[in-house]
C-alpha cells in the first residue's frame, strides 16, 4: 500500500500553516484516537484530519490551543466526514465542548443503503479492495513517541474517507435516499452526554449480580466499589484495569478475611493480591459493618396503553426494515418509538411535533405509524 507521506502537528507554530490550510477547504474527513481502554476517564490523543492530496495527524497533547479546529467543527458551512462518528461527537463535546453541525457519516450511508458489513475496514476493503491493518486499534494513543506503524494506522482511518464519501453519495442520490440519509446524519449531531460521574451509591447497583446479594453483602460491595474508583483515579487507569466487576462480586460474596484466601477469587492474581490485599481486606470488614445501602429509586414504568403502542410500533419497525433489508434502527430509533407510544398522536401534524421523529420519516412512514396506533 503507497500511501502519500502524512504531516504530523506537534507544535503550535506548526499547526497555524495547517489551520490555515484547513480553513479554505468546503470539507474535512476527520477521526479521533482516544485512550478509554487505557486510563480512568478517556482523552483525545490524536486527531486525523484528511482534505484532497494531503492527510494530517495533529497532536492534541502539544497542541494546546485548537479554537480554529473548533470554529470548523461548529461551522456549518464545512461539511465533517466521519465514519461512525457518534463517540468521537460524545468527546467533541466532551472535552472541547464543540457542537458538530454538517456531518456527513459514512457508516449510517452504509448501513441506510443496505451493507451488511459497514465496519470501516470492511468498506474499504469491500469498495476499493484494500484491506487495513487494525492491529494498533486498542493502543495506547496518548503514549509518546508514536511510532511508524501507529502513524500509517491513525492516517489510514482518513485517508480514504473522502472518496468513500462521495461513493456512498452517489449511491445514496441513485436509492432516492439522500433525504434520509441527510435527517439521519442531523440526527446524529444531536449528542447527550451521560454523567460519567463517579456515584457512591448508585453505581455498584449496575454490577451483574449485585441484587442477589445479601444486604450486608450489598454494603461490602459498595465499600469494593468505592475503593476501586479511588484506586483507579489515584492511577489514572480505567476501572476494569484495576479489578473487574466479577472480581468485586466474588469478594462480596465469599468474604475473605485472609490473603491466602484472597487468592482463590476470579481476577485475583499474585501481582492483583500482593497490591491490593491488606486493603481488600480492611474494606471488607468496614464493609461488614457499613449500614445497609438504600436501594436506587427505581424508573417510573410506563403506562400499560403507551407500552402495548410501543410494542406494535416495534414490531412495525422490524418488519418494515425486513422488507427493505436493512437493521431496525435504520427505519427509526427506539427512542422516537417510544416519543410515540407515550404521546399517541392522532394526526400527522401531531406526529411531526415529536423532534425525535424529523421531517422525513413523518412524510414516509407517517400514514404507517397511525395506523399502527389506531390498532392498539
Amino acid at each position: 500500500m503507497n500511501l502519500p507521506p502524512h504531516k504530523l502537528i506537534t507544535t503550535q507554530p506548526d499547526w497555524q500553516p495547517c489551520l490555515e490550510r484547513l480553513q479554505a477547504e468546503p470539507r474535512l474527513a476527520i477521526d479521533l484516537e482516544a485512550n478509554s481502554m487505557h486510563a480512568y476517564r478517556e482523552e483525545v490523543c490524536l486527531i486525523q484530519i484528511s482534505i484532497p492530496h494531503q492527510d494530517y495527524i495533529v497532536d492534541p497533547l502539544s497542541v494546546t490551543n485548537l479554537s480554529g479546529l473548533g470554529k470548523i467543527i461548529q461551522n456549518p458551512q464545512v461539511e465533517k466526514v466521519f465514519h461512525a462518528a457518534e463517540y468521537d461527537l460524545i468527546l467533541l463535546k466532551r472535552q472541547f465542548d464543540w457542537q458538530l453541525q454538517n456531518l456527513f457519516d459514512t457508516m449510517w450511508a452504509a448501513r441506510i443503503l443496505g451493507y451488511q458489513r459497514y465496519g470501516l475496514a470492511s468498506m474499504i476493503e469491500t469498495v476499493y479492495n484494500i484491506k487495513l491493518d487494525k492491529r494498533y486499534q486498542k493502543s495506547n494513543w496518548c503514549r509518546r513517541p508514536l511510532s511508524p506503524e501507529q502513524r500509517t494506522y491513525a492516517q489510514l482511518d482518513t485517508h480514504y474517507l473522502l472518496q468513500l464519501r462521495d461513493h456512498l453519495d452517489q449511491e445514496l442520490q441513485a436509492a432516492g435516499r439522500l433525504d434520509e440519509a441527510s435527517e439521519t446524519f442531523a440526527e446524529q449531531t444531536h449528542v447527550k452526554l451521560s454523567d460519567n460521574t463517579f456515584d457512591p451509591d448508585n453505581d455498584f447497583w449496575s454490577i451483574s449480580g449485585a441484587y442477589d446479594l445479601t444486604r450486608q453483602q450489598q454494603a461490602v460491595l459498595r465499600a469494593l466499589a468505592i475503593y476501586r474508583d479511588k484506586e483507579a483515579r489515584d492511577k489514572n487507569r480505567p476501572l476494569f484495569k484495576i479489578f473487574n466487576d466479577r472480581t468485586l462480586l466474588e469478594l462480596a460474596q465469599t468474604l475473605p478475611s485472609s490473603i491466602p484466601a484472597l487468592r482463590d477469587v476470579y481476577g485475583m492474581s499474585a501481582g492483583q493480591t500482593r497490591r491490593y490485599g491488606r486493603q481488600i481486606l480492611n474494606t471488607i470488614a468496614n464493609g461488614l459493618h457499613a449500614p445497609h445501602p438504600p436501594f436506587p429509586k427505581r424508573t417510573e414504568r410506563p403506562p400499560d396503553a403507551a407500552i402495548n403502542r410501543f410494542d406494535k410500533l416495534h414490531t412495525w419497525r422490524k418488519q418494515t426494515a425486513s422488507q427493505r433489508g436493512v437493521e431496525s434502527d435504520v427505519i427509526i430509533s427506539k427512542d422516537a418509538l417510544w416519543a410515540i407510544a407515550l404521546r399517541n398522536p392522532k394526526t400527522e401534524a401531531e406526529l411531526a411535533q415529536l423532534d425525535e421523529v424529523g421531517a422525513w420519516r413523518c412524510k414516509t412512514y407517517g400514514k404507517a405509524i397511525l395506523a399502527v396506533l389506531r390498532k392498539t
